[in-house]
């Protein structure tokens, strides 16, 4: 990888564990798309980078579908006709999965409902059950 803009987006994605196959793109497009591999399939092999393996388990569960059974994480790109753009959108991805991989979900504080939640609470359905009762057929009494 030889352009700036094909930078790898961790430090801890090392150049060995990114793959590239190009293939040719899906949809109509003409004589271009039926000889032309211009689609990107881009494999991040896990288990060759230095991610700490918090990370990679949240990259794991952020990548779905696209986990595959040799743990490598596939990122298909084809939205340009270009294999360079293509190359460059589907690194672009990787770096936006690998950084919100990087960012740990905020521990949740459990909180408790305060005495005046609880009374305002019971206030509205005890209207609420009034409201409901008026509705009825009025008794003869």
């Amino acid at each position: 990888m030889t352009d700036a803009s094909d930078e790898l987006p961790d430090p801890d994605v090392p150049e060995e564990a990114v793959t590239f196959q190009f293939v040719r793109a899906r949809g109509a497009g003409g004589q271009h798309v039926n000889k032309v591999s211009s689609a990107v399939q881009l494999r991040l092999s896990l288990g060759r980078t230095t991610l700490p393996e918090a990370v990679k388990a949240r990259l794991r569960r952020l990548a779905g579908s696209r986990l595959t059974g040799q743990d490598e994480v596939l990122i298909f790109a084809d939205g340009y006709r270009s294999q360079l753009r293509n190359r460059e959108a589907a690194l672009a991805r990787l770096a936006e999965l690998v950084s919100a991989a990087r960012t740990a979900p905020k521990k949740r504080v459990a909180t408790k409902p305060s005495r005046a939640q609880k009374q305002a609470r019971l206030h509205t359905k005890k209207r609420q059950g009034e409201t409901k009762k008026l509705r009825g057929k009025p008794r003869l009494d």
